[in-house]
């Protein structure tokens, strides 16, 4: 788990020009191993940038006592990986390499309420003298037969705010030391928004 500081730029050794997305990708602490005995599957529950222990309420902290893992202020869970690790052990940068491919998953920015032309991107009407319908989604339905709106038609609503998942996204720099690591090309959310790093699955499947 990593929060996204902002895009820049960078220049290869040949000259070429990449843009770059900065992440800062904090040691994450396991907070918790499921186990197919204890919880019916397997995964590793990690935590997110510490927090003060007063800002955490008695159940949270027992539960980070438990794994001795650090107060934390989010939650999250990941597929087990193939090495063994216990709870109270971190994960970090130094998972990745510089050249190898991640997919990484978000919140898109929000938009809010809008229109079919910028939520769907349709086309709208003539502008042209005498129309009246520039940005309307125009006819939606029949008349008699069958006499509604059919389901999954695209209509104004809420925009953004989505999960998405990117793919195979290039590992350009990996700095330990500042706990930054650095992506080729752009990942959704907004600005200190939080995302989710992982290893690209065998044959390029996320």
């Amino acid at each position: 788990m990593a929060r996204k500081i902002g895009m820049t730029r960078i220049f290869r050794e040949n000259g070429q020009v990449v843009p770059v997305t900065v992440l800062e990708a904090q040691p994450n602490p396991v907070t918790q191993v499921k186990t197919m005995e204890t919880d019916g599957y397997e995964a590793l529950q990690i935590g997110y940038r510490t927090q003060k222990k007063q800002r955490l309420n008695k159940p949270t902290l027992g539960h980070l006592d438990k794994s001795g893992a650090p107060p934390v202020s989010r939650f999250c869970e990941v597929s087990m990986p193939e090495k063994d690790i216990s709870a109270g052990e971190f994960l970090d940068v130094t998972m990745f390499n510089p050249g190898e491919k991640v997919d990484v998953i978000g919140l898109t920015k929000g938009k809010g309420f809008q229109g079919v032309v910028k939520r769907h991107g349709f086309s709208g009407g003539d502008a042209t003298h005498g129309n009246k319908s520039h940005r309307v989604p125009g006819s939606i339905g029949q008349c008699a037969t069958p006499g509604r709106v059919w389901k999954n038609k695209k209509m104004p609503g809420r925009d953004g705010g989505k999960r998405i998942t990117v793919r195979n996204l290039e590992v350009v720099q990996v700095d330990s030391e500042k706990n930054l690591l650095v992506l080729k090309g752009a990942v959704p959310g907004a600005k200190n928004g939080y995302i989710m790093i992982r290893k690209q699955k065998s044959g390029g499947e996320g």
